[in-house]
């Protein structure tokens, strides 16, 4: 996830090939103004479909799995905007800080995906399991400052400004949230590596039989149907703990599997390997502190942005939720691009890299323009799904339809930075990866204190100031990858060294 605007929750980030693709986007990425029929020609001329084949068909069932994610949490939303718009506005707020809370370890843990790409690319298959033991070993030790982190947190609703009823249902349902945080993790990084080892349709399966679970559990104990009583956000949060335990069962049969156990020499993977440990920790390590540090950012400024009133909270949730129904599938593209860039550096087949940075610019970039048309087009009616059965909707509605324009204006910028933070992230740039996303996200955090606190401007102020922030990591994503640096011969065998 290379944004925390992977909603803050499942918030999560070009190649300058050999045959200077990279020049030939240049006019294309950052000055869209200036493209010519012949640019846009000889960027598709570099197009290759085998390659294209190959990462849609890792992606795609990564879409629907990152899809399943965001349509839980868009139900859970919409069920709290069915009892009222403080139910509604707590699950946003809840959400956020239970993220939070472990999003370093998300960040730390996902990059089993790329390390295992790595393996499987230079030919040690055997040490791609040793990924998942070295991460089960961390997740383990990861448990006494998890609890240290929740107690620390569940103390900061009332500091946020927020009414005392909305405060309260927040606490609770975040630590529902967080008593299972351990599955959590230890799910993120066994889906990470069948990423990595390119058995996506495996975390698809996993993931939808979650959602299965997850949906009509979470109606029933919200609503109290069918002899449940009615928990209201209890109910949410209890089924969102029950469907992570329910997948990660799932995934633990599927890498048992006599199949995949023989062909990956599982039984020799179960000892610490300190070579592989440190190394995951050298490369995650950044990808977790940067994922952290922007989570910590963003969901300080969501709870900024609540301060205004319940109404602006209440919006808020609502733009964000189709967000997350455009973004969050997006990061299936991603996770496909870290995958087959992980493959292709551990082989040392950069050609076949800078078909792949292609390929998914040519995707990521057509499927954000048809979102970026339907934000503006149906942005009424898309507000209208979360009107409540009853009380005045009008001041939500009109501020909710203005924050769907400025999420049509950025949604092709959030292809770029996922495209690209994929082949960045994939080639092991972590570092510049941290300190280039985070100072943009701090940068932004301190321009959002000034716009809300200082100078009391508008929410209208606010959602643009956050909408410049997309687009400068857009263009300076795009010029980390005209530079060309990631791909340096020397930096390569950084990456690959234990």
């Amino acid at each position: 996830m290379e944004s925390p605007r992977s909603n803050g929750e499942a918030r999560v980030a070009c190649h300058a090939p050999q045959i200077n693709i990279c020049d030939t986007m240049r006019v294309d990425l950052l000055q869209p103004k200036k493209a010519t029929n012949e640019t846009v020609l000889s960027l598709l001329s570099n197009l290759n479909r085998r390659t294209m084949a190959e990462l849609l068909r890792l992606a795609l069932p990564m879409v629907v799995s990152q899809g399943t994610f965001a349509v839980m949490i868009f139900t859970d939303r919409y069920f709290m905007s069915q009892i009222d718009p403080v139910h509604m506005a707590a699950a946003l707020g809840g959400g956020v800080a239970s993220f939070f809370s472990f999003c370093f370890f998300v960040g730390l843990f996902s990059y089993a995906n790329a390390m295992a790409a790595q393996y499987l690319g230079a030919g040690e298959r055997e040490k791609c399991p040793k990924v998942v033991t070295q991460g089960m070993v961390m997740t383990v030790m990861s448990a006494p400052f998890l609890t240290l982190i929740t107690f620390l947190v569940a103390g900061v609703f009332e500091g946020m400004g927020h009414e005392p009823e909305q405060v309260e249902l927040e606490r609770t349902y975040y630590l529902i949230l967080m008593s299972g945080v351990l599955f959590t993790l230890a799910k993120t990084c066994i889906s990470s590596y069948f990423a990595g080892i390119g058995r996506t349709h495996v975390v698809m399966i996993c993931d939808l039989f979650g959602l299965i679970i997850n949906v009509p559990l979470s109606y029933v104990m919200v609503f109290g149907k069918l002899g449940f009583p009615e928990l209201g956000i209890v109910g949410a949060g209890i089924s969102t703990v029950v469907s992570t335990l329910l997948a990660f069962g799932l995934f633990a049969a599927f890498y048992f599997h006599k199949e995949h156990r023989e062909k990956f020499s599982v039984q020799q993977s179960f000892s610490l390997d300190v070579k592989i440990l440190r190394r995951f920790w050298r490369l995650g390590f950044p990808s977790g502190l940067e994922l952290f540090l922007n989570v910590a950012a963003f969901n300080l400024f969501l709870l900024m942005f609540q301060s205004y009133g319940i109404p602006e909270g209440a919006a808020a949730a609502i733009v964000f939720n189709w967000d997350i129904l455009s973004f969050v599938p997006m990061i299936g593209l991603n996770v496909g691009v870290i995958s087959m860039i992980g493959r292709f550096v551990g082989a040392r087949d950069m050609a076949r890299a800078d078909e792949v940075m292609t390929a998914g610019f040519v995707v990521g970039l057509a499927y954000s323009a048809v979102l970026a048309v339907a934000y503006i087009t149906f942005r009424y009616p898309m507000v209208d799904v979360f009107a409540p059965p009853s009380g005045d909707f009008t001041a939500i509605r009109e501020l909710s339809a203005f924050m769907m324009i400025g999420l049509s204006s950025y949604v092709m910028a959030d292809a770029i930075i996922l495209v690209s933070g994929g082949v960045l992230r994939g080639a092991g740039d972590t570092r510049w990866l941290m300190v280039a996303s985070v100072s943009l996200h701090w940068a932004m955090l301190v321009a959002q204190f000034f716009i809300i606190r200082v100078f009391v401007l508008s929410p209208r102020v606010s959602w643009l100031a956050l909408v410049a922030l997309v687009f400068a990591i857009a263009l300076v994503y795009a010029l980390r990858l005209k530079s060309g640096r990631w791909r340096d011969p020397d930096a390569l065998e950084r990456v690959m060294a234990e």
